[in-house]
């Protein structure tokens, strides 16, 4: 699925250079690499303010804590998306409310939202899933009108675009996951929080640092220790270099996946929402009989993998909502269907025609 072998030697006299200057620095935590690498974020996807964290999910959970939610409070977030986007939630004591998705782009079905909405709601957190910005002219709308924040998890989609502004801008926070697979990682876990609020990054800033500001032996409340290590950020920093070309080559390998298999019958394709852009952090298609093909796929050497197999919703840890099978109907769906082929970077136009004809053979039996 992913090679970051072929990666590091595009680019190793690059990192070698930036780990090397870190080494000799004798700064490894929260010091200029991690400064300059925020500033950079920022601009990259049109943020005020760009927090380092130590991980995507480090990300989610101050970003929620940063929006007041605490004990007691619920939190929307689709029913189809990775367990950290609910689980963020659970660990402050907060409930997560699932909310089911579209059948097109697997992201948050807007129409469902307000539907969600309680008293007690505080936050939603739409997932901008596979590279792909969910709808938030339409989550930002109704989330306005019931006074809710809007916490975008935008771990797969640094760079995608909906509207003509950058995913993770336009929410009251965004969060960025750099964990190795993503089409921005790090060679460990790093994360980012984005704001155009002064007073919410210096909040965040505060929380990653067990709750302090101007002296680090006094809390003014309970924090983290979640800060993004300088090494992380000097990887980062001559990785995001990169980044625009190797989105081209995502969408460019994704565009020929779309001429191999658009006429194969019973296969739907990804879907481009209008007015965005796709960064394709997977190429995620539907088909019936998805085990099948994906055996036929490992028969042939080729990799696949499902993102995801189990819906939020109907994850054992979420057992005491006492959520039944087919309350998310589109999510349940989709888990039994989608199966996300290889897209990064490196792969040559042969490897995709390859994986394409076994695609094809497989569900044309």
């Amino acid at each position: 699925m992913l090679d970051l072998v072929a990666q590091f030697e595009t680019i190793q006299q690059e990192l070698r250079t930036a780990i090397e200057s870190v080494l000799r620095s004798g700064h490894f935590i929260l010091g200029p690499q991690v400064k300059a690498f925020e500033l950079e974020i920022a601009k990259t996807c049109g943020a005020t303010h760009a927090v380092g964290v130590a991980s995507g999910t480090d990300a989610l959970l101050l970003s929620l804590r940063a929006a007041g939610v605490g004990a007691g409070d619920e939190v929307i977030v689709p029913a189809f998306s990775y367990i950290a986007t609910a689980d963020a939630v659970s660990l402050l004591g907060a409930t997560p409310v699932f909310c089911d998705v579209l059948p097109d782009t697997f992201n948050l079905d807007a129409a469902q939202l307000g539907g969600r909405i309680t008293p007690r709601t505080k936050a939603v957190v739409p997932v901008h899933l596979f590279g792909q910005a969910a709808d938030m002219e339409r989550i930002l709308r109704v989330a306005r009108a019931a006074h809710l924040a809007v916490i975008e998890d935008a771990a797969q989609a640094i760079g995608a675009t909906c509207a003509g502004r950058v995913a993770g801008s336009l929410g009251d926070f965004g969060c960025l996951s750099f964990y190795p697979t993503k089409n921005l990682g790090a060679c460990g876990d790093a994360g980012m929080v984005l704001t155009s609020a002064s007073k919410a990054a210096a909040h965040l800033r505060s929380l990653r640092g067990h709750g302090t500001v101007a002296n680090k032996y006094i809390s003014e409340e309970q924090g983290w220790n979640s800060r993004l290590d300088e090494l992380q950020a000097a990887i980062l920093r001559v990785k995001l270099r990169h980044l625009e070309q190797w989105t081209a080559a995502r969408q460019a390998h994704a565009a020929r996946y779309e001429k191999l298999l658009r006429a194969v019958p019973g296969i739907t394709l990804p879907r481009v929402s209008p007015g965005s852009t796709h960064v394709y952090h997977q190429y995620t298609i539907r088909v019936p009989e998805r085990d099948r093909v994906q055996k036929h796929l490992a028969g042939a050497g080729i990799a696949s993998a499902v993102y995801y197999p189990v819906p939020l919703h109907l994850q054992p840890m979420f057992a005491y909502l006492g959520q039944q099978p087919g309350s998310m109907p589109q999510a349940e769906r989709a888990a039994l269907e989608v199966l996300s082929l290889p897209v990064y970077p490196e792969l040559k136009p042969e490897q995709i025609e390859r994986v394409a004809a076994a695609v094809a053979e497989a569900v044309i039996r």
